[in-house]
């Protein structure tokens, strides 16, 4: 094989079969403190391409950066959808297996099978008000996001002008979640309960089973609700785009729209705040200079929040690295890693305002994140109202001693401890908000203060003098 950044020979093939092989298990304590560590091991052992045990289950984990873009550009040659996993066919994958919940709930991201191009096009012309910013809906969502944003650090204001806050708690989670409410259209704080038991269905803790339950009953809900009277948002829309979706399957795209959007966000803002803070003179330089994305684009590359895209699998056997995939195979790309191969990074230029867009953040080829406009747009927004109405920000905990969350799909921080002190006063909006903003976006100060997620902010603060 020849590489691309590199002059290459051929490799011997290893026709070995994945279940013939005992991998090592991926998701282990030092993944979570230290994944670099282990994708440089797997690399160094297996090549581009490593044989993982993922909580019992086997896969091939893509570590290169070549070989990562061949898997996702080919969607014919490693095409999604569970049908085409051949150890789940055999029921070889345990009924118990952890991730199984997560992967069963067939949505865009997981679908497969001639279904999924017309729920992709309907999911581009749904979206596609919000993400053009010629749109009125778009212009709409941008000033929402700014008056979420206001909200939320005022809100942080309440513990004194100067002070300490975890803004992975009271700013960076809450924001996306609060925009993703926008987008599905509940109607005032209504949909502030849906978002906590988004919340602790994205902790996986012992409430989380219950959670969802209560959370695909509020969006069926909600969905049935746009079937009778449709609205400016993106239920309404994507109905209009799919007559034929059912309740059902309505409300499955809307969860991942609300999870998997608002984690995503959530961890990218936290992630540039970080960046930003710790970082050198260039990183804030560019940001006072506006280029938000610039610095945006630089975080996801060293820090992807969407570290392992979820599974593919092969059509064919097929070889990939030093290993022949075989017919329905399971390949789960790693973004992260393939960022950090050396044949990739090592041509990446460090120390510049300009940052390269060749990372995989949001995938590649016919399946890329539909929704990554929107979600740049959301981030991009949130942190630079963040760095207006703070005049000081800096970091509680020196940045190597930052926790951090791992999932066999996400890595974040678990909290963000700044010490902070606020402008004098608030700095106005770049831009007007648009005709009608005000009355969509500003709840009722009375019923915001009665929903969960107001009062578990308001506890933050309360609980943090």
């Amino acid at each position: 094989m020849e590489s691309q950044w590199g002059d290459g020979g051929s490799v011997d093939l290893d026709d070995t079969r994945l279940e013939s092989l005992s991998p090592e298990p991926l998701l282990t304590r030092d993944y979570e403190t230290r994944p670099s560590l282990v994708y440089e091991r797997l690399r160094h052992e297996h090549g581009p391409v490593a044989p993982v045990d993922l909580l019992g289950v086997p896969a091939w984990l893509v570590l290169g950066y070549r070989e990562a873009l061949q898997v996702l550009q080919d969607n014919d040659g490693f095409p999604k959808g569970l049908e085409n996993w051949r150890a789940r066919s055999e029921g070889r994958v345990p009924a118990d297996w952890p991730l199984g919940p997560s992967l069963e709930v067939n949505h865009i991201l997981i679908q497969g099978g001639p279904g999924y191009r017309p729920l992709r096009s309907a999911w581009d012309v749904a979206l596609k008000p919000f993400q053009d910013p010629r749109h009125p809906q778009a212009k709409r969502l941008k000033s929402a996001v700014t008056a979420y944003a206001d909200e939320l650090i005022t809100l942080v204001g309440q513990g004194g002008r100067t002070g300490v806050a975890d803004l992975s708690a009271q700013f960076s989670r809450p924001l996306p979640l609060m925009v993703a409410s926008h987008l599905l259209g509940f109607p005032g704080s209504q949909g502030d309960d849906a978002l906590m038991d988004m919340w602790r269905v994205l902790d996986a803790g012992p409430d989380a089973e219950a959670a969802l339950e209560r959370l695909l009953a509020t969006l069926a809900e909600l969905a049935a609700g746009k079937l009778q009277k449709p609205g400016d948002d993106f239920p309404s829309y994507l109905l209009a785009a799919h007559p034929d979706l059912s309740l059902d399957h309505l409300a499955r795209e809307l969860f991942m729209l609300l999870g998997m959007t608002s984690d995503h966000v959530g961890i990218l803002i936290s992630n540039t705040v970080v960046e930003v803070i710790s970082g050198e003179s260039s990183v804030r330089a560019s940001l006072s200079a506006g280029m938000v994305r610039e610095t945006m684009n630089r975080v996801v590359m060293r820090k992807p929040p969407l570290v392992n895209f979820v599974p593919r699998f092969a059509a064919q056997d097929t070889p990939l690295g030093n290993y022949t995939i075989r017919a329905g195979d399971p390949v789960w790309v790693s973004s992260a890693a393939a960022h950090a191969d050396p044949l990739f990074a090592d041509h990446v230029a460090s120390g510049t305002t300009i940052s390269t867009r060749a990372h995989l953040s949001w995938g590649a080829g016919p399946r890329q994140c539909p929704a990554r406009e929107l979600a740049s747009t959301v981030a991009a927004a949130g942190v630079g109202r963040l760095f207006e109405r703070f005049d000081h920000l800096d970091l509680a905990l020196p940045a190597d001693q930052l926790p951090w969350r791992s999932s066999p799909f996400m890595r974040g921080l678990r909290s963000l401890p700044v010490r902070y002190e606020l402008a004098s006063a608030p700095a106005r909006p770049a831009a007007d908000p648009a005709p009608g903003v005000a009355e969509e976006v500003l709840p009722d100060p009375s019923a915001r203060q009665r929903s969960s997620l107001w009062r578990y902010l308001t506890g933050l603060i309360r609980g943090g003098r």
